[in-house]
């Protein structure tokens, strides 16, 4: 997120992270209703779009274990995906409660 602030200065990056948490926070409940659905299709495209959104924010955990999500989709590994899904609602609410505290970069 620093190099957010570097390249986009403050407001550009507030701006920046403030509209990606917001989307990611969206489509992390969207995922979680997939699932509940058996919708592993749509699951898949989900969480595969959170990757490049976490990535221009700067969550780039956020953006790995998304990754994952869509790795163990694509293998229709049941086990994987849900042990990986728990693990993105875990890190994804981490990163963005850091990233709703993150108000200006750290000197």
């Amino acid at each position: 997120m620093r190099m957010l602030y570097q390249m986009l200065g403050i407001e550009g990056a507030e701006t920046v992270i403030e509209r990606a948490s917001h989307e990611l926070s969206l489509r992390l409940n969207r995922c979680e209703d997939l699932w509940q659905r058996g919708d592993m299709c749509d699951l898949r495209k989900c969480a595969r779009s959170m990757i490049a959104i976490a990535e221009q924010a700067g969550m780039t955990k956020f953006a790995s274990v998304a990754h994952d999500v869509t790795a163990a989709a694509d293998q229709r590994d049941l086990v994987a995906l849900s042990a990986t899904l728990s693990r993105l609602h875990r890190v994804g609410e981490s990163s963005l409660r850091a990233a709703g505290q993150m108000r200006r970069p750290m000197a």
